[in-house]
């Protein structure tokens, strides 16, 4: 029978309950082998109360318990966090990051610890309807592979990228694509208020269709622009909402903000944690 690993999370915000989440409803370890540091011990102790895991507001104590050590703490957090934990980490722990735009260099250096896998979910993984992008040092063995694809499919679906270069790409497109999704619903169910519908209506309308399409894009396997078209019929009211999105600039401002939210992870990986704000 396979040893059950014990994981210490560092930083146990929505990201990291949502490992601890994934990793009990698909068994890969139990509460009692679950670490949480943090703190806050208000955090730390609903979330001991909720999960029956071990809290620690010691994050090296907590550390020193894990055969896998989970880092899911703010970027400008990182730095102070690492600090604390450089050069304690025993050689055959498994350090997994899911720090935005910190690179398996600033990991490794920052920790002195070699073994060490970088990786990008998404807020779905909170139910377990996730995707995430992640690549490892060479340093990482087959077991700790294997330990992390059990980790990483506990959220969802997960893809493994040889390059790096990947991750900060993947930060862009599906680490930060909920949030645009959200904000596209958001307009939609707003705008579906202002033409008459109760907001409870809107939002079931809305919700329904983005999830009907996902599922027959899904299982059509067809480009997205095969897809629309079937829709849009000549002189229709799609056509006539197509061409005012068209015109306004929508698919040139979806590029452009996912561009920008590379850029920034780029900056993040540099160390620069602090962004100008916008003056245009």
């Amino acid at each position: 029978m396979q040893k059950l690993p014990v994981i210490a999370i560092i930083g146990p915000g929505a990201i990291g309950e949502a490992i601890i989440t994934g990793l009990l409803k698909n068994k890969v370890t139990t509460a009692d082998k679950i670490w949480a540091a943090g703190p806050s011990p208000e955090r730390l102790e609903a979330l001991h109360e909720k999960y029956q895991i071990q809290v620690n507001r010691d994050n090296a104590e907590a550390m020193r318990q894990g055969d896998v050590v989970i880092l899911s703490v703010k970027p400008q957090s990182l730095p102070t966090v690492m600090k604390g934990l450089k050069g304690q980490i025993p050689a055959k722990t498994l350090v997994l990051s899911v720090v935005a735009g910190a690179t398996l260099e600033m990991i490794t250096d920052g920790l002195e610890h070699e073994s060490a896998v970088r990786c990008m979910p998404n807020t779905p993984a909170q139910i377990g309807e996730g995707i995430t992008v992640w690549t490892a040092t060479p340093a990482v063995t087959e077991e700790q592979l294997e330990t992390t694809r059990s980790i990483l499919g506990a959220l969802g679906q997960h893809l493994f990228m040889a390059e790096e270069k990947y991750l900060d790409m993947a930060t862009a497109l599906s680490g930060s694509g909920p949030a645009y999704v959200f904000l596209f619903m958001e307009a939609m169910i707003d705008a579906g208020v202002h033409l008459g519908f109760p907001r409870r209506i809107a939002e079931q309308l809305v919700s329904q269709t983005l999830r009907g399409s996902v599922d027959y894009f899904d299982l059509r396997k067809d480009h997205p622009a095969q897809l629309r078209n079937e829709v849009t019929s000549p002189a229709g009211t799609s056509a006539a909402a197509l061409y005012y999105l068209e015109k306004a600039g929508f698919r040139t401002a979806i590029s452009r903000a996912i561009w920008a939210a590379y850029e920034r992870s780029q900056e993040l990986g540099r160390g620069r944690q602090s962004q100008a704000p916008d003056k245009n």
